[in-house]
């Protein structure tokens, strides 16, 4: 499986190299942040089919690359990378479309365990899920509205592909706060509710309706 490593520690990135080589991965390892703006900028883009990226790197930050690779690709999988902990660049990185973060220093059965979890959901969403005219692609992550791209945050994005693949059975908290945020367990409930929110608001209420289910969670049906 190709893999793009960006990551600028040369002792974690031989380590990383070796381990993921070892699993018979392909990995491509870019140490400097300028070049790797410039990797993610090729048109086309490689195949990866997984994406570790470090946020502070020289050239360029890790943010300004994800922002960048997030612009021609929405579906590869993104696991951040970083020593910074502070809950402001988690949420940073998972907005601008990473789907994963893991704080340094990290044991390296956590990232391959991760990395497989990550990997399942990709290949779980390679399908066209429908609720009447809306859609999603998961192959693409791509939602449509009687085939018009209807244009979402990440984060956004993935909590309506979350409920699309349940449409019309209830969605525990749990579940949702994971597809938005990862498996950060610093982020709050009432962070969710605002995304909720939001979701209703870009909604067509004729088409959809997104309810709350009192105890249980929310459930995306038909209107």
């Amino acid at each position: 499986m190709p893999i793009l490593l960006v990551e600028d520690d040369v002792l974690l990135a031989e380590t990383l190299v070796a381990l993921l080589k070892q699993a018979g991965n392909a990995v491509e390892h870019i140490a400097d942040g300028a070049r790797a703006l410039d990797r993610v900028s090729c048109d086309p883009l490689p195949d990866w089919q997984l994406v570790l990226l470090d946020l502070n790197l020289p050239g360029a930050g890790g943010l300004d690359i994800l922002a960048r690779f997030r612009c021609h690709n929405t579906h590869t999988p993104v696991i951040i990378l970083t020593a910074r902990g502070a809950i402001a660049d988690r949420v940073k990185g998972l907005d601008l479309g990473a789907d994963d973060y893991i704080a340094k220093p990290f044991a390296l059965d956590e990232l391959e365990a991760r990395i497989r979890v990550q990997l399942r959901r990709h290949d779980s969403r390679n399908e066209l899920y429908r609720l009447g005219p809306l859609a999603f692609d998961g192959i693409t992550q791509q939602i449509t509205v009687e085939d018009t791209p209807l244009p979402l945050p990440p984060r956004e994005l993935r909590l309506l592909g979350c409920f699309l693949r349940h449409a019309g059975k209830v969605v525990d908290k749990a579940t949702l706060l994971k597809e938005a945020f990862g498996d950060d367990e610093a982020i709050a409930d009432s962070a969710l509710d605002v995304y909720i929110h939001r979701l209703r608001r870009r909604l067509p209420d004729d088409i959809v309706s997104l309810r709350t289910v009192r105890g249980l969670g929310y459930i995306l049906d038909r209107a």
